[in-house]
């Protein structure tokens, strides 16, 4: 039981914490398998040496990425500083996972075009938004009727990586079948209505400040999901209309990439590399580019100059 116990602390401190779902299941996983594998033996009980013991199984045994290795030891020391309140000595000083460092894959223009136009319908307007605006997948699929400006010709990505807010272009080309796609939303949003349903999730208490928010037609998913479904983390099952499933859109791209004999290990997130990199062959301002991307430092922007046609380091070679 107690092991029960404790895991459900830890969801209450995670949402107490603003924490996504997905990091919520994710830290509770982890924490379990931690548990487990000391023998069901109480963290209380256990200290660095024992973390240290599971992120080496991790690494040994189990041969997980490193990045995998690093969610394992946020979520432990969320779990002893957070939950337990607990300050193990020399808990700060384990080691992070140093995974390599890759250059992203990239689209040439040409291949971005053959995939978009394996697709159709709604993960069209999807692909084509996170090649045309640069948006990672799930900043994709959490955007809302109210962030689409089509007069300033631009998007805001809510509380994207980092809880932080962006601007960032939308495409001139997607006007039109957004509009078009979102009117078929607004009847479904109707329909729910009608009959007795029609809110969406708002995040951080925003559906107690403003009741009636959840309903209005702002607030709705601009890729909806096809049914509704109940939010587990409610404590009533609360039935409402989700954004779609991101899986869906991920077998449509690889199911394109295939069809477009294209043989990159390419995926979803191709699409925002490749935004990236043709900004830059374009001579766009790199700053320009790291604001639009949303990213803190300038030299996580830099990546994507090893990937130009002008060499290594965006540097024309001699011989050339």
């Amino acid at each position: 039981m107690a092991p029960r116990k404790l895991l459900d602390e830890v969801r209450a401190v995670a949402r107490l914490r603003h924490m996504s779902f997905r990091t919520e299941e994710s830290y509770v996983s982890v924490i379990r398998r931690f548990i487990l594998f000391h023998n069901k033996r109480h963290p209380r009980e256990l200290g660095v040496e024992a973390i240290r013991a599971y992120l080496a199984h991790m690494a040994i045994e189990e041969h997980v990425a490193a990045s995998t290795q690093n969610v394992a030891l946020h979520a432990l020391l969320f779990l002893y500083r957070e939950v337990l309140a607990i300050e193990l000595p020399d808990l700060g000083a384990i080691e992070r996972a140093r995974g390599p460092k890759k250059v992203p894959i990239v689209f040439t223009r040409e291949e971005v075009q053959r995939v978009l136009a394996g697709l159709d319908g709604q993960h069209l307007i999807m692909a084509s938004l996170l090649y045309g605006a640069g948006l990672r997948l799930m900043e994709c699929m959490r955007l809302r009727v109210k962030d689409l400006d089509y007069s300033y010709k631009e998007l805001t990505v809510v509380d994207g990586k980092g809880a932080k807010d962006r601007r960032t272009m939308l495409p001139n080309s997607l006007i039109a079948p957004l509009r078009k796609h979102l009117r078929e939303v607004r009847r479904m949003h109707e329909d729910d209505l009608a009959a007795g349903f029609g809110a969406v999730y708002l995040p951080f208490a925003l559906a107690r400040k403003y009741p009636g928010a959840a309903t209005e037609w702002g607030w709705q998913y601009v890729f909806p999901a096809s049914r509704r479904s109940r939010d587990p983390r409610e404590d009533e099952a609360v039935e409402r209309r989700h954004h779609a499933d991101e899986s869906g859109l991920q077998r449509a791209v690889k199911a394109a990439i295939r069809a477009a004999g294209i043989d990159k290990r390419a995926s979803c997130h191709t699409f925002r590399h490749s935004f990236a990199t043709h900004l830059l062959e374009s001579g766009y301002d790199i700053r320009t580019v790291q604001e639009l991307l949303g990213h803190a430092d300038v030299r996580t922007t830099m990546i994507y100059t090893h990937v130009l046609n002008r060499g290594g380091k965006g540097v024309r070679s001699p011989l050339d």
